[in-house]
């Protein structure tokens, strides 16, 4: 299965496709659209459009999680931002992709299992989750991968035998801040003191 996630924004819209089997998570590509600061910016909605367009082309996802717009720092952002998701979504749609929408707190309770968490707890997760040696960047590409992270755990949601028990079986993190590497949990299971 391949999701393609988005995160949108006027100035760089961050975009991730995550391919996964049921338990595995593998990077298909990630990025960020920037536009031209001279454009006008209807142009920076056609250059949007069009590179999401030749993006979902290339990578034929089944399905493109975007980020849903909670609240921005004032009326124009928020209007610029919508007018970014829209082209996304028609870019989506003309591709003859379904459109799944998620809030920013939605994102961080499946990946990081928290609604309040950092956006440096989350890039950390998007980290380990895709076995990255570093954190993508830019920091939209990070967002958009943790986009489509959170609809493959939507999906995990609504069909629990399927992806979960093979994630748990994996991991018993289930969260950024329990997760331990396993040089750590070997040292914690050696230091615990045998029971009677």
């Amino acid at each position: 299965m391949r999701i393609f996630g988005i995160d949108p924004g006027s100035e760089r819209t961050g975009y991730g496709c995550v391919e996964t089997d049921g338990s595995r998570h593998r990077i298909v590509v990630c990025g960020a659209i920037s536009t031209p600061a001279s454009a006008s910016f209807p142009d920076k909605l056609l250059h949007i459009h069009s590179q999401l367009t030749a993006l979902l082309h290339d990578c034929r996802p089944e399905c493109v999680a975007i980020e849903n717009l909670f609240h921005a720092v004032n009326v124009r952002s928020a209007l610029k931002l919508g007018h970014a998701r829209g082209v996304a979504m028609l870019a989506a749609v003309e591709a003859g992709v379904p459109v799944m929408e998620y809030t920013p707190a939605e994102i961080k309770r499946a990946v990081v299992g928290y609604g309040r968490a950092e956006k440096h707890q989350v890039q950390q997760m998007v980290k380990l989750m895709l076995g990255l040696p570093a954190v993508p960047s830019p920091h939209d590409a990070a967002d958009a991968l943790a986009v489509a992270i959170c609809h493959v755990h939507s999906q995990t949601i609504s069909a629990p035998g399927r992806i979960a028990s093979a994630m748990l079986a994996r991991s018993k993190a289930t969260s950024w801040r329990t997760y331990r590497p396993a040089s750590a949990r070997v040292a914690l299971r050696r230091g615990k003191p045998a029971r009677s």
